[in-house]
């Protein structure tokens, strides 16, 4: 599948895949920030995408850096819509005691397209039942 990506600063990359079986590719951040223990910074990575109809972008966290620097998406998963054609951004907070620095062309994220439904959803006053019923957390372990 082919998407166009658009470079809005010069310094920025095209997202990129850091094997052949990758799933997620790495989207850079095109500046240097300082994240303090605790806070959280938008991170600029210079690209804006054009997702094909029925697909969304998930912005999902880099295991490396979550694991050694303590750095990962403030939201948990960034959704962009294959309607939005402005720059992706990365709300990265740093859940550690130290401050830490994302550096010029660090890799700061992973860019997942995937296939999304559009529902309509349905009022009623019952729902077919299962096995597992109204169970919740945990009450598949058991």
């Amino acid at each position: 599948m082919k998407v166009n990506v658009k470079k809005l600063n010069d310094k920025a990359k095209l997202p990129t895949y850091g094997s052949a079986f990758s799933a997620g590719a790495d989207l850079y951040s095109c500046e240097e920030y300082t994240v303090e223990a605790g806070e959280t910074v938008f991170v600029h990575t210079g690209v804006a995408v054009e997702l094909p109809a029925g697909t969304v972008g998930l912005v999902y966290a880099r295991s490396g850096l979550a694991c050694k620097k303590d750095l990962a998406p403030a939201n948990k998963v960034g959704v962009i819509d294959c309607d939005y054609r402005g720059e992706i951004m990365v709300a990265i907070h740093n859940h550690g005691k130290e401050n830490r620095v994302i550096g010029e062309g660090e890799r700061v994220a992973q860019l997942v397209v995937a296939p999304y439904y559009v529902c309509e959803f349905c009022e009623t006053d019952a729902l077919s039942e299962t096995v597992r019923g109204a169970g919740g957390f945990g009450s598949t372990g058991r």
